[in-house]
């Protein structure tokens, strides 16, 4: 039921990854009121147990705070969904990668069947959708809302909901939720260059190490500038991406320069001090142009679907180390820019606030905990049979069966992992991640030779 003026709006988030908590979290808290009526919104964050499982390192560094947190199974969290009948939540944000969207839709389907009092599901994108459109976008089908990040994310996921014949009426236009912080009032003493890298993007070795040193060797022809490295994750951790060839080590060994650094912590409090923020394809681009702090998109290794720099084409942004080190200061389009949602003072469709980008949504949640005879049941566009031969693969990697429900033996433990549990948990972790940072990237070599 709607909250009321004596309630707090209870909202729970599904997460993955760091980086799907950060936006999940700061999701619900933009998009569940901005009702003074409402005097707070209570926060349970649900982690997903998997490979980017979040230390808690890297959740002190989102800095999101939660009423509560802990880690589950898809199968507990789905069990967690089905308890809370006498209490439910209000508001549920699925911040998932697509396949566990789907399965997760399927899954509450079965466990709420045909209960009209039930949360409003929503779900979105992390950041910039430069890949997989049609693919993610129909695994989101189904949630009450799918968030477009921009104008332009909103008239592409309509086009394609309404391209399949799937009903388009859930997508609506918000902006990138972690958006914000002090706009850019001119350089710094020193003057700051930060590279934003990426886990993925560019993926070989070779690539990664062009792009290292050239980042070095800008900072021996300035002397005068502080050089920032700005990384993802430590070794051993996992993002949302997997990082086979952390940057921290491919610097190992290298004679640094004075002015260069490695650095960690939270994106914002690094562009505090930023003058120049310089990427491949980072969803830190929009965070720099938000603040308009100027910004540039590497066209070096070329202007590519593979690497999402091509989804900058049009921006202003576009450049080459060559032309940095030469001292080319770029300037965005204000057309590109008020398109993609991001624009400090701004506009993310029709010249409100960025504050305002976030209303269309609250009202569509306020409509929709208000609809007579409450919800309906959730409907997503993949189904046994407009997907027979897709859906059943993507339920079992989360050990749910066709109809939705838990398959025989699908770990769902309701207590917490006792001592031994949680040391195998790490070490099976562990051991996940040296194959994918050590002996991944040596079988691939030997495949190319």
């Amino acid at each position: 039921m709607p909250a009321s003026a004596t309630k707090s709006l209870r909202v729970a988030v599904l997460a993955d990854s760091d980086t799907r908590w950060k936006w999940g979290a700061l999701t619900a808290s933009r998009i569940a009121s901005n009702d003074s009526t409402v005097p707070d919104i209570r926060l349970d964050g649900y982690l997903l147990r998997g490979r980017a499982t979040p230390t808690a390192r890297q959740l002190r560094e989102v800095g999101v705070h939660a009423d509560s947190l802990r880690e589950v199974t898809a199968v507990e969290f789905l069990r967690a969904m089905d308890r809370e009948a006498e209490e439910q939540y209000d508001v549920l944000v699925l911040a998932l990668v697509g396949g566990g969207v789907q399965a997760m839709l399927h899954g509450l389907r079965h466990v709420w069947g045909e209960r009209a009092e039930r949360p409003v599901v929503v779900t979105g994108y992390v950041g910039v959708v430069y890949e997989k459109l049609a693919d993610g976008l129909l695994l989101r089908h189904g949630a009450d809302i799918v968030l477009a990040n921009s104008r332009q994310d909103a008239d592409r996921f309509r086009d394609v909901y309404e391209g399949v014949g799937a009903d388009a009426s859930s997508v609506t236009e918000v902006a990138l939720p972690f958006l914000g912080g002090k706009p850019y009032t001119g350089e710094h003493e020193p003057y700051t260059v930060v590279f934003a890298a990426q886990p993925s993007v560019p993926e070989t070795r070779k690539d990664r190490t062009y792009l290292l040193n050239r980042l070095i060797e800008h900072a021996r022809k300035h002397p005068e500038r502080e050089v920032l490295l700005k990384l993802r994750s430590r070794p051993g951790e996992h993002t949302t991406h997997i990082e086979e060839l952390p940057y921290q080590k491919l610097a190992q060994g290298k004679d640094l320069p004075a002015n260069f650094s490695l650095v960690y912590g939270h994106m914002g409090e690094v562009l505090d001090r930023t003058d120049l923020l310089v990427t491949v394809s980072s969803t830190a681009a929009l965070e720099a142009l938000h603040r308009r702090v100027p910004t540039v998109v590497l066209s070096d290794l070329g202007i590519r679907e593979a690497l999402g720099n091509h989804h900058f084409v049009g921006s202003g942004c576009l450049a080459s180390w060559d032309q940095l080190d030469a001292g080319h200061r770029p300037v965005p389009d204000e057309q590109w820019v008020a398109r993609q949602g991001v624009a400090a003072g701004g506009t993310p469709s029709e010249g409100g606030s960025y504050e305002r980008a976030f209303d269309a949504a609250r009202e569509r949640i306020t409509e929709l905990l208000a609809r007579p005879g409450g919800l309906p049941p959730l409907n997503p566009y993949y189904t046994t049979e407009t997907a027979p031969g897709y859906l059943p693969g993507i339920l079992a990697r989360h050990h749910l069966g066709p109809d939705g429900a838990p398959l025989p033996g699908a770990p769902a433990s309701d207590k917490a992992p006792g001592p031994v549990r949680q040391i195998v948990r790490r070490a099976a972790r562990g051991a996940y991640r040296h194959g994918v940072q050590r002996v991944a990237p040596v079988i691939r070599r030997m495949g190319e030779l």
